[in-house]
């Protein structure tokens, strides 16, 4: 069986744009790469290009596990160095190992035309964006409150409440579609 044994990522050049119209002004001041990387990690599509190595081993069928992707050279580990070979294709889109290799594979993931977001990811985005701007009055703390006069107001909130942003914002929802298998 063929596994994907390491994955070496680029960062790109630049990330898609930032969706107008965010409602909390707070997350309109986020870096929108830093939000793009946390939706990028919680799905295998990738929305602007970028160069990726991986590293497989094993007999059998291989996908790669990014998408959209372009493989531009296929090596396998022979007498102590990098030999280039070609592949027969598979039947699910990948590749068809005939040994234990491993195997490297170099190209790009990623769209060409970065600005072609489709509207639930955009709108993810828009989610994370503003739960992540939340102002949290007393960092560290699970629970707060605030006396004034006859009004209080008591907020509990769980320590990891900003680990599971994802969850709690409604993005990872949208973002099924675009999910790893």
């Amino acid at each position: 069986m063929a596994v994907t044994i390491s994955q070496t990522e680029a960062i790109p050049a630049a990330y898609p744009d930032a969706p107008s119209g965010l409602s909390i002004e707070a997350a309109a001041a986020l870096d929108a790469a830093v939000i793009w990387q946390r939706l990028e990690s919680y799905v295998a599509h990738r929305w602007t290009a970028r160069g990726v190595v991986w590293t497989v081993e094993g007999e059998g069928e291989w996908t790669p596990p990014l998408t959209p992707a372009t493989i531009e050279t296929v090596e396998v580990w022979e007498s102590y160095a990098w030999t280039t070979t070609t592949l027969n294709p598979s039947p699910l889109g990948g590749f068809e190992l005939p040994g234990d290799g491993p195997y490297r594979f170099t190209g790009t993931v990623g769209d060409a035309s970065p600005n072609d977001v489709p509207a639930a990811v955009l709108e993810a985005f828009r989610r994370l964006a503003e739960y992540s701007a939340e102002v949290d009055p007393m960092p560290g703390t699970a629970r707060y409150e605030i006396k004034l006069g006859e009004l209080s107001e008591t907020i509990d909130r769980s320590p990891t409440w900003m680990a599971r942003a994802m969850q709690n914002s409604g993005a990872g929802d949208l973002l099924r579609a675009y999910r790893r298998a």
